[in-house]
Order: C-alpha cells, then sequence, then structure tokens
C-alpha cells in the first residue's frame, strides 16, 4: 500500500515538470523598449514574443507592438482647456453674494467647455465663484444645479480646475459663492 502515495505524487509531479520544461526554452528577460520616431509613446511589447517576431510583425503591418497612439479626432488637454486671456478674464474679482458651502470638487466632462461648476449646492442656475483655500486662488463660474444631498461632492469643469492650479486628478475642496 505504499506505492499508492508515491504514484499520486508522481502523477502530481510529472505535470509540473512537463510545464517547467516547456518554459525552459523562452527568453524571459525584459525587452528594450523599441526606438520610434519622436514624439511617439511606446510601451514594453505586451506578449511574451521574441523580438524577431516583433520586427516582423512590424515590417508587415508598420506598428511597433506597443505603440500608444491617440484615437483619431480626439483631443488633448490643453487643446480643451481655455486660453491664458480667457483665464485671466475668468479671474478677475467679481462682487461675490453669499457664501453658498465647501465642496469636494472633480474634474466634470471635459469636453464641455467654459468654466462652470455642477453641484447641489445650487437649486437654480446662476453666476458664482469657487475658490481653493489651500491656495488662494479663485475663479468665476457659472452655477448649475446638479441633483443630490449638499454634503455630496460636485463637478468642475477643465478650464476652472486647472486655473484653480488643481491638477486633473486631484479633489480640491472648493468654496462656492452665489454673484
Amino acid at each position: 500500500m505504499t506505492t499508492r502515495p508515491t504514484l499520486r505524487l508522481c502523477a502530481l509531479a510529472l505535470p509540473l515538470m512537463a510545464l517547467a520544461a516547456c518554459d525552459m526554452g523562452m527568453d524571459t528577460s525584459p525587452a528594450a523598449p523599441p526606438r520610434t520616431p519622436a514624439g511617439t509613446v511606446t510601451a514594453a511589447p505586451a506578449t511574451g514574443g521574441s523580438a524577431a517576431a516583433a520586427a516582423a510583425a512590424e515590417a508587415r503591418t508598420g506598428v511597433v507592438e506597443g505603440t500608444l497612439q491617440r484615437p483619431a479626432g480626439s483631443r488633448s488637454v490643453s487643446q480643451l482647456d481655455a486660453s491664458a486671456a480667457e483665464k485671466a478674464a475668468a479671474t478677475r474679482p467679481t462682487a461675490t453674494g453669499g457664501r453658498l458651502g465647501t465642496t469636494i470638487a472633480s474634474l466634470g466632462d471635459a469636453t464641455e467647455g467654459g468654466f462652470w461648476i455642477k453641484t447641489p449646492l445650487v437649486q437654480a442656475p446662476g453666476k458664482g465663484r469657487i475658490v481653493d483655500p489651500s491656495s488662494g486662488r479663485s475663479v468665476n463660474v457659472d452655477l448649475i444645479p446638479l441633483s443630490g444631498p449638499a454634503s455630496g461632492g460636485s463637478q468642475v469643469s477643465l478650464p476652472a480646475l486647472t486655473t484653480l492650479g488643481a491638477d486633473l486628478t486631484d479633489l480640491p475642496e472648493v468654496e462656492v459663492y452665489r454673484s
């Protein structure tokens, strides 16, 4: 009866040894990223294929494996952002009305132009100003109602967020005022 455990052990070990033998012939060293024309961003190849196979694929298709390309018709952040003159106009001091409250701001739809904040702190559209208390920067915005509790977060336009000096992934706390 001692042969049964030995057979089970062999039955388990044999497939593992076969898998290990299959992997022995593969080059697992990381390959250098492919060189491309200036301005093209590349990533390491997604597959474990050889450099020769990648070069052959590039020769056939003209596409470097792992090249990250912007989809046709897409726009960059700088193309979606407001001009320096528009930002300067939006930061001119205006008479502010009452303080509506404080909210956490995130980037709204970046394709919607203009300076705006969609916030549950307002019930009707209007003009206002948002202030980043940590930096002291402020910007004039259109106030747009957003459904949800007053404690909920708000969405800010790309130009307004960059004028405040926030990164696109930041979640700054801003004070909201009605004009």
